[in-house]
């Protein structure tokens, strides 16, 4: 998938779509996204040393994740509703390509768990458990 057939599953626009190409392998959702120098989250994290923060990361994942749940998403939103056990192994940089592998774990009623994690160049940044809860657009439209 292409960043246009990501933007007729998902909501996200610029700045905050963060996925730029992204692939079904078996039953895992894998999300790549190229960090790039004029990032607006790292401006400010930290000049002279830009390094993509930790929610950043957890929301790479969680876009690479929400994937997974495309069959749903044409009348739902799938919200974040926990993250659990996040662990963060190594910093981000620009110029960086984040590769998110996003897995189910459990679907029950709209609850949706989900394993996923980070890597850089194969080695893994960032890990943890999502969850999501698939709400209805009539819940969500104001």
């Amino acid at each position: 998938m292409n960043r246009n057939e990501i933007m007729k599953i998902m909501p996200h626009r610029e700045p905050m779509l963060l996925i730029d190409e992204a692939e079904m392998v078996g039953q895992e959702c894998v999300a790549r996204y190229k960090v790039r120098e004029d990032e607006f989250f790292t401006s400010g994290h930290f000049p002279g040393n830009p390094i993509v923060p930790g929610v950043i990361l957890c929301e790479m994942m969680a876009q690479g994740s929400v994937l997974l749940m495309q069959e749903e998403l044409h009348d739902t939103l799938a919200l974040y509703a926990g993250i659990d056990n996040v662990r963060f192994k190594r910093t981000v940089r620009p110029g960086d390509e984040v590769e998110t592998h996003a897995v189910l774990v459990s679907k029950r009623g709209p609850l949706v768990l989900v394993d996923a994690t980070a890597n850089v160049g194969g080695k893994v940044c960032c890990k943890g458990r999502l969850s999501f809860m698939l709400t209805p657009m009539s819940a969500v439209n104001r």
